[in-house]
């Protein structure tokens, strides 16, 4: 059995049998942790230092190696001697801890509550059970005030709050109110600003036959909203205040969040649609006849309409794009910075695609988003100021400029500061698309989906939500972690169809072709891919669609030793048209090779240029490093190298969610081994 080890409580391991090892001191087990945090990614020696001492000492180097050797005894005690660790591994700058997903309770809970998200009522109820049940104290217990904690903390005392909600919401799936509220009532107690939990509480307690007291929950709720935070209660208690009030019968059985609730309402489709037609168009007709032309409130509408129309697929994405530089055009000829300000701010569509399908109209965003905030009186509201930051840290995304990251950060900020789950879950989105300066941040991102899956779920976020699954389902894969990342791109399939999202599909299909890329099925996952291509056919992004095929069935082809094709065409063998897109210049070298045009090849390497940092900044090295191998350029070799050792733990492509070129690991060890050949 393999050793476990335990962070949701103080930090400890257990053999096989289930014996405590001893970490002996404080230091020991803080290297640990730290290691742990890093999630099987390396931590150079140095940052050990960093985050181990305030003052170090003068052979701190000296002692984290005498702390990693203990911990190496403790952990690996049949290792014979002056052989290399297994576990507990020196790579490079620095260790790394090479856990498996299963040996660390903070990863088996997250995987639980993530698998129960899909699961019926009585499964998803045992799963989360013995998910919380995990939980021996406060994560990372001992290191409370250590920042490099912090971050994994709070992450995963969210998670632990969101899993005690979805617990009691189970539940109530299974009629079980009465055993829901018990547990409610503490959880509101201790964390008495989470609406949803209130919510739950209201509905078991009048499930349970005590009406009154659910209402006197709902005035508890509302009275400490708005007497500590000043804000009223979301849509979700004020609709079941109404609900309890009129007795409504759908009650008992009421939806469990609120995106669901429509699905009581209605139950003849046809005639719900034509009703909501002429809904639309008499209150479109009623608006443009009460509101004058040429009032400012147009634009704030016209913007809220773009923002839906965005995602409703193909044409509707591409006409949002259109019709968003001529909202923003003319609310800057207004010269009101604030409406300036909304209007380029309220189009918060949530991004997954980190390469813009229009780079020209996403730099005139930002060129007006950085006017704007110059032109906006230091008093005005900041969120105003978080949701221009936020927009240039999205519009900022595959570019090389400074200004995005920090822009990322700042909304961030703010966003937590004023306490704003939809501002946070914008900027969280901005943070997102800037964490590609460097490879091997999966676990990163897996972090800030997983915060926007749980802030959403809370909140009634849906396309946020979604947005959290897909990050997910991208850095699960990059992970190796494919039971996870199905479950992710099926909590996000159901979400699409529930709120009318036909855009998600895609990245859910190209997933699976991955899927099938990745457990070798070279013959299905190929006939996946063109399937999937033909999805992108009119989905309104050209940012993903270009180029994007062949790369997959050339990364298909690499992955399973199959020959390099002179192209790529639609049948997977090329011919000299193939649009290879943006990713041209990585797939030239491997081309010409195909073509035994090695000096061509060997010329077109020295002019390449660093990947874009995006989705695909792994997949390009290793193709970089793949052709460099073949001419023996040493100098591309090394750098590949380089870029590619902070990602040694994870799956080369796979992070983008379509497509893969197995372990870098492999790759690694492949440039590794090219260059202790003699030159």
């Amino acid at each position: 059995m393999p050793v476990e080890f335990g962070v949701l409580g103080p930090v400890m391991a257990w053999d096989g049998a289930g014996d405590a090892l001893v970490l002996k001191g404080p230091r020991h087990r803080a290297v640990l942790a730290r290691l742990i945090v890093a999630r099987r990614r390396v931590v150079p020696v140095a940052r050990l230092v960093d985050d181990l001492w305030l003052d170090p000492p003068q052979d701190a180097i000296g002692a984290v190696r005498t702390f990693v050797a203990a911990l190496r005894r403790a952990i690996e005690p049949e290792r014979p001697p002056r052989t290399p660790a297994r576990l507990l591994v020196t790579e490079g700058p620095g260790y790394a801890l090479r856990a498996e997903p299963g040996t660390v309770d903070a990863w088996r809970f997250e995987q639980a509550v993530t698998a129960a998200a899909t699961l019926p009522p009585h499964e998803a109820l045992d799963r989360l059970e013995e998910a919380i049940g995990r939980w021996r104290g406060p994560a990372y217990a001992e290191f409370t005030e250590e920042a490099w904690a912090r971050a994994e903390r709070s992450r995963l005392g969210e998670l632990r709050l969101h899993a005690v909600e979805r617990r009691a919401e189970a539940r109530l799936d299974l009629g079980r109110a009465a055993d829901a509220v018990p547990d409610l009532d503490a959880h509101v107690a201790e964390h008495p600003w989470r609406e949803d939990a209130w919510r739950l509480l209201a509905l078991a307690l009048y499930r349970t036959g005590r009406q009154g007291d659910a209402l006197a929950v709902l005035r508890r709720a509302r009275a400490l909203l708005v007497e500590q935070l000043g804000v009223d209660p979301g849509p979700a208690l004020r609709r079941l205040e109404a609900d309890i009030l009129g007795q409504a019968s759908h009650l008992d059985g009421y939806a469990s969040r609120l995106d669901g609730q429509a699905r009581h309402l209605d139950p003849e489709p046809s005639l719900a649609g034509g009703a909501a037609d002429r809904v639309w168009a008499r209150a479109a007709t009623a608006y443009d006849r009460t509101v004058a032309s040429g009032a400012r409130a147009r634009l704030d509408s016209t913007v809220s309409l773009l923002r839906n129309l965005a995602v409703t697929g193909g044409g509707g994405l591409e006409a949002a794009r259109e019709h968003r530089v001529a909202a923003v055009d003319a609310a800057e000829e207004l010269g009101d910075a604030e409406l300036t300000a909304r209007v380029i701010g309220a189009y918060d569509v949530p991004a997954i695609w980190t390469r813009a399908d229009d780079p020209l109209q996403a730099a005139q965003v930002v060129a007006a988003a950085e006017r704007t905030l110059a032109a906006l009186r230091p008093d005005a509201h900041p969120a105003a100021r978080a949701r221009l930051l936020a927009t240039i840290a999205l519009e900022s995304r595959g570019t090389r400029s400074a200004r995005g990251p920090q822009a990322a950060r700042q909304a961030e900020e703010i966003a937590r500061r004023l306490g704003d789950p939809a501002l946070l879950a914008f900027a969280l989105n901005g943070l997102f698309m800037q964490t590609f300066h460097r490879t091997g941040l999966a676990a990163y991102r897996d972090a800030i989906g997983a915060e926007l899956v749980a802030l959403s779920t809370r909140h009634g976020l849906a396309t946020y939500e979604v947005l959290g699954h897909l990050i997910r389902l991208q850095a699960r894969s990059a992970l190796a972690d494919f039971p996870g990342a199905d479950g992710h791109a099926a909590a996000a399939d159901l979400l699409a169809e529930r709120h009318e999202l036909p855009l998600v599909g895609v990245f859910t299909q190209w997933y699976a072709a991955l899927r099938l890329a990745e457990t070798g099925q070279p013959p299905a996952a190929e006939a996946a891919y063109l399937d999937a291509a033909a999805r992108l056919d009119g989905a309104g992004m050209p940012g993903l669609e270009r180029g994007l095929l062949p790369l997959a069935l050339l990364c298909l082809r690499l992955r399973h030793g199959r020959p390099t094709p002179t192209g790529a065409g639609t049948n997977g063998g090329g011919d000299e048209s193939t649009d290879w897109g943006p990713y041209e210049p990585w797939v030239r070298p491997l081309v010409l090779l195909s073509r035994d045009r090695r000096g061509e090849a060997a010329q077109a390497l020295r002019l390449l240029p660093d990947p874009p940092r995006d989705l695909l900044l792994e997949t390009l090295w290793c193709l970089a490093g793949r052709a460099a191998i073949a001419v023996d350029d040493r100098e591309t070799m090394e750098r590949a190298h380089a870029e590619l050792t902070p990602a040694a733990g994870e799956l080369a492509g796979a992070g983008s969610g379509l497509l893969t070129l197995g372990p870098v690991a492999r790759h690694l060890d492949d440039l590794a081994a090219a260059l202790r050949r003699p030159g």
